[in-house]
């Protein structure tokens, strides 16, 4: 049985043909799944009953065969966090958040992480393998199909939950690709953000595809040995040449680069990291988002207190940085890269 998520409108065209269909029954179906969120056939309502067994013998629909293994949702009410078990049985995670503009997602690109970030629970146990472009739409759909009975639906994807994009580059922007299409999703690349620990081919080749995403660069630390310690991506890819190819990519796009700098006590907080940072940043196309740290107990990191972190802050405006502290979602629901899937992991044992 084939699935047929994710498909081209051509290939399925052509799939369906062989069923002995019309073409204008695969426009149908495409027009369920991807603009009113249908993933079984028996909802397919202008398909013959006929049709619509032929196609349930022969294909599937993959947010149709996810599990979803734990929903949690923040008291505030603002983000729900979604474990979801794949085919295989590996777990991802989703982060769904609402916003006065409207709803975000963030999906992982990776079940797992391979960068081992000192301050990140998606790299403790490894990356198992690279998701699919299928399975990375599928986490928008899913949380679509959620949305549309409150007449809702996404309207940005951050791919910024588990993994390292970079490393599963043609996947993530096929599904971006996907997602851009006015026949899908309809989502303009301007609300599409691809965050990564600093892959500098893979920032390259982002460049080279010449479409206006926002690009984010995880630094969060602007000492050499500091940031290697916390990011051993560091050692092959050092900072100060992830951001000249970020700011090259700023150029060709004109799309400022965000910077992503984690708020870590008595470990990256100083005022003097803070004035190092302006310094490289300076006269750069950047600006710079200060997360405050989501605990992870196995690394023994905390997150740096608010007077700290407004101190930081102080010294990046005073040298003219655009920079923000990112409000804090989910704090409460495990919302950070690899939390809920470590949990249900140890459960799982």
């Amino acid at each position: 049985m084939k699935d047929i998520f994710g498909w081209e409108l051509d290939k399925l065209v052509e799939d369906v043909k062989e069923l002995g269909m019309p073409a204008f029954r695969a426009k149908q179906i495409f027009q369920w799944i991807y603009q009113k969120n249908i993933f079984a056939f028996d909802g397919m309502r202008n398909l013959s009953k006929t049709d619509i067994e032929k196609l349930k013998a022969n294909f599937s629909i993959l947010p149709q065969d996810l599990i979803v293994l734990k929903v949690l949702q923040s008291q505030d009410r603002i983000t729900r966090k979604f474990l979801l078990q794949l085919k295989d049985g590996a777990a991802v995670e989703t982060v769904l958040m609402h916003h006065d503009y409207g709803y975000s997602i963030c999906v992982s690109s990776q079940v797992g992480c391979d960068m081992h970030c000192a301050f990140c629970a998606s790299g403790l146990n490894g990356c198992q393998r690279s998701l699919t472009k299928a399975e990375i739409l599928a986490q928008v759909y899913l949380c679509n199909s959620i949305l549309s009975a409150e007449n809702q639906r996404i309207s940005r994807i951050v791919v910024m939950g588990s993994g390292e994009p970079m490393l599963n580059f043609d996947n993530v922007f096929a599904a971006l690709e996907f997602l851009h299409d006015e026949k899908t999703a309809n989502m303009s690349y301007r609300n599409m953000t691809v965050s990564t620990c600093g892959v500098i081919v893979g920032i390259e080749r982002m460049e080279n595809l010449g479409h206006p995403i926002n690009l984010a660069i995880s630094l969060h630390a602007v000492r050499d040995e500091l940031r290697t310690k916390l990011m051993p991506i560091n050692k092959a890819n050092p900072f100060v040449k992830v951001i000249v190819a970020a700011e090259k990519y700023a150029k060709k796009t004109g799309r400022d680069v965000t910077y992503e700098y984690i708020m870590l006590r008595g470990c990256n907080d100083s005022t003097e990291d803070a004035q190092l940072l302006a310094n490289f940043l300076k006269f750069k196309h950047a600006s710079v988002n200060l997360i405050p740290a989501n605990s992870v107990l196995e690394h023994g990191l905390q997150k740096s207190d608010e007077k700290t972190i407004d101190r930081f802050l102080q010294v990046l405006n005073r040298n003219h940085i655009n920079a923000t502290v990112r409000k804090e979602m989910g704090g409460d629901i495990a919302a950070a890269c690899g939390q809920l899937r470590n949990q249900f992991a140890k459960e799982r044992t």
